[in-house]
């Protein structure tokens, strides 16, 4: 396939020439084969497609709300190919056997590859980490995410053992003995230990949905000491303060002020990218108070719509924060537009508005706050492999 009429990032004229699933060329001018299949642009932006390194597409356990091809379908229409999937499923993943099997189901869809985390401790229990000693190789992530870790001892043996044994530990930072109360404290106290037991057994960490300036300021600072630590921010914790939306998340909408700091650790570089935190609930369980929205239909207008059309920073900043960061993270070639790299692309539209409806949304929950917000940056057309995953309606 060979995309024309097509723009990069810096607005320059561009041609993208994709062959078995790779990146064969990119320049203008391009000399191809004769028949070539050729995408037309129609001038819009071309950017490498989309990495999540944070989800929920609910299963096994959890179909109701998300599953694989509903997950993989709104994956797609918000320009993603790979996303990194959360291990609070029921059973919860806390083996190779789950993992592989969520995995081989999202390359079967075939729309959005996937990486499913393996919790930190057995079936969250909060002590067991037996199963770690067991991995394949091939699981490198694992998490204990919507749960912190409680007992000190626990975590510290799981941070040993992930250096041993090469993996990455993913945070979420809630001390839940503190968070009924004060949800601040709790993820800034987890930050703080997190990032300390990463500097001190040289763990890598990954920070998953840093939402306070402390919490930022804990991660920067630990990073200046040498610390292997990395952290994400969430589109809707830079779009909303909590003077502006009370919808229920985890962690909470917070001030104006955090807001800013997130901004700004984007700006120096502390964040390292943007995680959906893709969260589906049905309406019931909304109204009941579950925490969490969908996400990676709208992530791509949120994070453009705020970061660059309203601070002013370059969408190259932003195709880092979304795609070439969050490759690395993960281990994938993906997330450039370089020969021999992944042929994973997304089509956008940089000028025109448009309005998210939730019920035109893929994802099987319509749970979001974006509901009638403005943004720019729609998603045209995305590419996975060489090949069309998803091309919005004309």
């Amino acid at each position: 396939m060979l995309i024309r009429n097509a723009k990069d990032s810096a607005g320059k004229a561009i041609e993208v020439w994709l062959r078995d699933g790779k990146i064969a060329a990119v320049g203008l001018g391009l000399l191809v084969p004769e028949g070539e299949e050729v995408l037309d642009a129609k001038g819009r932006t071309v950017l490498p497609a989309f990495i999540d390194t944070h989800c929920h597409w609910r299963t096994p356990g959890f179909e109701y709300k998300e599953d694989i091809s509903t997950g993989s379908a709104a994956a797609a229409a918000g320009g993603y190919t790979f996303v990194n999937l959360m291990p609070n499923t029921k059973p919860v993943c806390s083996s190779a056997e789950i993992a592989h099997a969520v995995e081989a189901e999202a390359a079967r869809v075939g729309l959005c590859d996937a990486n499913q985390t393996v919790s930190i401790t057995k079936d969250f229990d909060g002590k067991t980490l037996d199963h770690l000693l067991t991995l394949p190789e091939d699981i490198k992530f694992i998490t204990e995410d919507g749960n912190g870790v409680m007992n000190n001892a626990v975590m510290a043996r799981a941070f040993a053992i992930a250096t041993e044994r090469g993996l990455t530990i993913m945070s979420h930072a809630e001390d839940r003995e503190i968070s009924p109360w004060d949800y601040r404290l709790a993820e800034n106290i987890e930050t703080v230990r997190n990032c300390h037991l990463a500097e001190y057994y040289g763990t890598r960490l990954h920070m998953c949905h840093v939402s306070t300036r402390e919490s930022v300021d804990a991660v920067r600072m630990s990073r200046m000491r040498g610390a292997r630590v990395s952290c994400e921010v969430t589109p809707h914790h830079l779009w909303f303060d909590d003077s502006r939306l009370t919808y229920r998340v985890n962690p909470p909408i917070r001030k104006a002020d955090d807001v800013t700091a997130l901004i700004d650790a984007i700006k120096d570089g502390t964040v390292t990218c943007i995680g959906t935190d893709h969260a589906p609930h049905t309406a019931e369980e909304k109204e009941k108070g579950a925490a969490g929205m969908v996400g990676l239909e709208t992530a791509f207008g949120v994070c453009y719509t705020k970061l660059c059309k309203q601070e002013g920073l370059p969408l190259e900043v932003l195709v880092h924060l979304m795609s070439t960061r969050p490759a690395e993270i993960l281990g994938l070639a993906k997330g450039q537009l370089e020969p021999g790299y992944d042929a994973d692309f997304v089509l956008v539209d940089l000028d025109t508005p448009y309005t998210v409806d939730k019920d035109k949304l893929h994802s099987k929950s319509h749970n979001t706050p974006f509901d009638g917000v403005e943004l720019y940056g729609k998603v045209c057309a995305t590419i996975k492999g060489g090949k069309i995953t998803y091309q919005a309606e004309a």
